[in-house]
């Protein structure tokens, strides 16, 4: 997410603080190479102009030019101003007093709207809520099937009619989610490859009908300056609450998250990270600041292992290491834990520094399949008993895994270096603390 945007920013940044002394003249010349970044990553020009003009006249200080750390400082304002330019504070969605609370979802074909109708259900049935998706997209071909497809995949139902329009099928949908017990509504409306007057209009009438106390735009975060214009005519048609930028996974220069707040007035609150259903992030603007500036999001990461807790499970982790009892079959756990947070990269995103990686370095998320490969093509006894696999054995996991002896062979030195380093944690009890300062308490 913002690679491109956050190793641009980092080096310049990084020149600052390198030079011997800081003065009016290279501050303003470090902030015209962060204005020319800004421009290179699409952010609107008026945005990008406003935002370094607000950047130096808190730059520009006694206070920054004679500070102990004037680069320090200047990196703290950037920040700060960054935060502001994405919204300040996070922003929920309303709830109404007297249930279903009604949200309904506008956006281009091809945005990914139907998709996040699905991951936003499957994000609120995580908080205790219970959806139901409504196809109110009656014109693209099989949006209905795309609709009621992801709505089992997630034990959502779907409210659809045959040959409704579309601003029936809002309506009725919000009656049937109140005789029924649903709590949320959410309305998968019909999108167009362009803005068209047919398209505003039903809109205008599902608006009508269905009464949203939320509407939220999606807009496609690769289609950069284009996505913000799109936002700003679907904003002065239907007044929508906030807006959700998909394929953020994908290369988008981040042009589009730092335009559209200070042009719609609008915030962002959800991003698409990934394909997958629970691939859905609330959108923070001081984290989203700090990832962009190579600081990481320590917060996001935390939360993402806590989603995937199990403390049944790491009792019995912990229990073992204090035994020094580390097997493959624990490492399997613990790996199958990892893979369920996400695409490893996108884990290591969150880490302070990975913007100072080589462009070209890429992270193998396949190495985990290799590796989940060989461990279940060993024996259980192999697992608990690593010591037992001799050559012969080790030839035969190969051939099992579809993997090499020397991949085996690797795989195995680490695993022993792995259970050295537990041994070690394991003295004294700082097993226990280590679980704990990771989250498991």
């Amino acid at each position: 997410m913002f690679e491109e945007l956050s190793g641009k920013l980092d080096a310049v940044l990084r020149r600052l603080r390198g030079q011997g002394k800081i003065t009016e003249a290279n501050v303003a010349e470090t902030l015209r190479e962060v204005r020319r970044v800004l421009l290179d990553a699409d952010v609107n020009y008026r945005v990008a102009r406003q935002f370094m003009d607000d950047v130096l006249k808190r730059a520009s200080g006694r206070e920054v030019l004679h500070s102990i750390t004037p680069g320090q400082q200047i990196v703290k304002i950037i920040h700060a101003e960054l935060v502001s330019l994405l919204g300040s504070t996070e922003a929920g969605i309303a709830t109404s007093p007297m249930p279903p609370t009604v949200i309904m979802v506008a956006g281009l074909q091809g945005s990914g709207k139907t998709t996040f109708c699905a991951k936003l259900a499957l994000h609120l049935t995580g908080q205790g809520r219970h959806p139901l998706l409504a196809a109110a997209d009656i014109h693209r071909p099989a949006a209905v099937d795309q609709l009621i497809s992801l709505g089992k995949e997630i034990s959502v139902p779907v409210y659809s009619e045959a040959g409704a329009g579309a601003a029936s099928i809002a309506r009725n949908a919000v009656e049937h989610a109140r005789k029924n017990a649903r709590d949320t509504v959410i309305i998968d409306t019909a999108g167009r490859l362009h803005i068209d007057e047919e398209m505003m209009r039903e809109a205008d009438e599902v608006k009508a009908a269905a009464g949203p106390h939320e509407i939220l735009f999606v807009v496609d975060a690769m289609m950069g300056q284009e996505a913000v214009t799109i936002a700003k005519a679907f904003h002065d048609r239907l007044q929508f609450d906030g807006a959700v930028l998909t394929k953020m996974d994908g290369d988008a220069r981040g042009g589009a998250a730092l335009s559209l707040r200070a042009t719609v007035g609008k915030p962002i609150k959800f991003v698409g990270v990934g394909e997958k259903l629970d691939a859905l992030e609330k959108f923070y603007p001081e984290r989203m600041a700090s990832r962009i500036l190579g600081m990481g999001d320590i917060v996001s990461l935390v939360e993402k292992v806590q989603q995937q807790y199990d403390e049944e499970k790491a009792g019995r982790l912990e229990e073992r290491l204090r035994r020094s009892q580390f097997t493959l079959e624990d490492f399997l756990e613990q790996l199958q834990e990892v893979k369920k947070m996400g695409p490893i990269s996108q884990v290591l995103g969150m880490l302070p520094g990975m913007n100072r990686l080589p462009k070209n370095a890429e992270v193998d998320d396949g190495a985990l399949v290799h590796i989940e490969a060989i461990i279940r093509s060993m024996t259980p006894a192999e697992r608990r008993e690593p010591n037992i696999i001799n050559g012969s054995r080790r030839k035969r996991i190969a051939l099992g895994s579809g993997t090499s002896v020397q991949e085996v062979n690797k795989l195995m030195k680490q695993f022993e270096q792995m259970q050295r380093m537990m041994k070690t944690l394991s003295k004294g009890g700082r097993a226990a603390r280590s679980l704990r300062g990771m989250g498991y308490s």
